[in-house]
């Protein structure tokens, strides 16, 4: 009684702040909320109200001061072990993140984040994944279509001191992914601290493109996530701990604060990859000029595509070129955010890249039988803070949700209903495959949605429908991945078999 208490106060204070522009709450949305979530406790008026407007990202962040130069990630070395190919150990660590004062920190074969991890559509591969934490973790491969028993969801931890041998056969096309951890009721903590690295897939067609490619000269990860830190320069989750979405005022780039990035004359890519907890991210450039997006989630565009501005909810990656030969100033140069916050500010030396971008660059198409498939799923995104739900459930690691059969095509419809305060973006993620994007609200999707896609942004109110298979057989989640959101229950399971 008392959750039904505090929704429908909640639901009170909102229409009297909203009035009439809110639409009011339908018949609908009454009988998905309180009932389905009865027994899940909340935090207080206090934290329900802060918490939820904090999605609009009223935290503003701090712009950086452009002091340090940005680190690059190491590429993963090859295992000397004729066993494995590649080994990751998730490990503690201490990390001076904001001068003054060590904190403690997360991260894979270091202190904080990780090593690149590059490979080749057609290899198999072989990881050994070690925990060295003390705590449960898993290690999830974020974008990559693999077999159920190594996707490194929640199911099949790996306790303090186990590891574990993975192998898959690498069959998708050129992509930038990203790893993460996926305990459940501790991924937002554990990423948080600093669990987080990229997974680059490459080809033989996308090496005949000649795309800036020379890793750290023209081709450079920007992981990008907010955090808040104590008076004292420390790293605390639980000070900073919001059930709606963990926000900080302070930007890490790469694990780098302040960060610049000294960049040649011409053509350089920016492999982006929005690895907040919560925070949304619209880029742009300072200078108001333009840039060509190449790929998304889960490859190339057929074509660049020339933007001012990219939205990137949590877990979503972009690839973009900046040709700094063709803007007009490149002083005081930055990636901006929509407050014209600096985010990563650029010096541009005297070196010079020469790569011609090739008008031509995949062939993704969406076919006819995709478009006149029916719709078979229908899932519900609803609530905030631990109210979350999708149709009506939390998540329960006992119950399968949904079944496909391996191979089969089918069309999903997500939709994002309005809660009593208004709504938010839930970034929509499925494990374990890719998908098309056929449709945002009965209309065509932007044309950098045109492409292999594993995470989508749904706004308050969009329908949007999806064509997507599994090549692979196994249990997967799906879930909306502000991670508090994710690990309150707002996640289900399709099996596929």
């Amino acid at each position: 009684m008392k959750i039904m208490m505090k929704w429908l106060t909640l639901t009170l204070i909102s229409s009297l702040i909203a009035g009439c522009s809110m639409g009011g709450v339908t018949e609908e949305s009454k009988e998905s909320s309180p009932e389905n979530v009865m027994n899940h406790d909340m935090s207080g008026m206090e934290g329900m109200m802060d918490g939820h407007m904090g999605h609009n990202n009223p935290l503003a962040l701090k712009g950086s001061k452009g002091v340090n130069e940005l680190s690059i990630p190491p590429l993963l070395a090859a295992s000397t072990s004729e066993n494995v190919d590649y080994t990751l150990t998730a490990q503690k660590g201490k990390r001076m993140l904001l001068e003054g004062q060590e904190t403690e920190t997360y991260g894979y074969n270091g202190d904080f984040l990780g090593p690149v991890l590059k490979l080749r559509k057609g290899e198999s591969v072989r990881i050994k994944t070690v925990n060295d934490l003390d705590e449960d973790t898993t290690f999830h491969w974020h974008g990559l279509d693999v077999p159920g028993d190594v996707d490194g969801g929640p199911h099949n931890p790996l306790k303090p001191g186990e590891e574990r041998i993975i192998q898959f056969k690498v069959t998708q096309e050129a992509a930038t992914l990203w790893f993460h951890p996926h305990p459940h009721g501790k991924t937002a903590e554990q990423v948080y601290k600093g669990l987080a690295g990229l997974l680059y897939i490459e080809d033989e067609h996308s090496d005949r493109l000649n795309l800036p490619d020379d890793y750290g000269v023209n081709d450079f990860p920007v992981l990008m996530q907010d955090r808040a830190f104590t008076p004292i320069g420390e790293l605390d989750y639980e000070a900073a701990y919001n059930s709606d979405g963990t926000l900080g005022d302070r930007l890490l780039v790469n694990g780098t604060l302040d960060p610049k990035l000294s960049v040649p004359q011409g053509k350089v890519r920016l492999r982006l990859l929005n690895g907040s907890n919560a925070r949304n991210y619209t880029i742009s450039l300072s200078s108001g000029d333009t840039f060509q997006q190449i790929a998304t989630d889960g490859g190339l565009l057929n074509d660049p595509l020339e933007m001012d501005s990219l939205l990137l909810t949590p877990a979503e990656r972009a690839e973009i070129i900046i040709d700094f030969d063709q803007l007009q100033d490149v002083k005081d140069l930055a990636l901006v955010d929509d407050q014209g916050t600096i985010l990563l500010p650029f010096e541009v030396n005297e070196k010079k890249t020469s790569n011609k971008l090739p008008a031509d660059l995949n062939s993704f198409a969406v076919t006819e039988e995709e478009r006149n498939l029916p719709v078979t799923k229908r899932l519900e995104l609803f609530g905030m803070m631990d109210m979350v739900t999708i149709n009506g459930k939390k998540f329960d690691k006992d119950r399968i949700d949904m079944t496909q059969k391996v191979g089969e095509t089918e069309v999903w419809e997500l939709s994002n209903k309005p809660d009593p305060m208004g709504g938010m973006i839930h970034p929509f993620h499925i494990h374990g495959t890719q998908f098309k994007v056929l449709s945002v609200n009965g209309e065509e999707p932007d044309d950098n949605l045109k492409g292999w896609k594993d995470t989508i942004a749904l706004h308050p109110g969009d329908r949007v429908k999806i064509a997507i298979s599994f090549a692979n057989k196994g249990v997967y989640m799906y879930h909306c991945h502000i991670l508090e959101h994710e690990d309150n229950g707002m996640m289900g399971q399709i099996e596929v078999n």
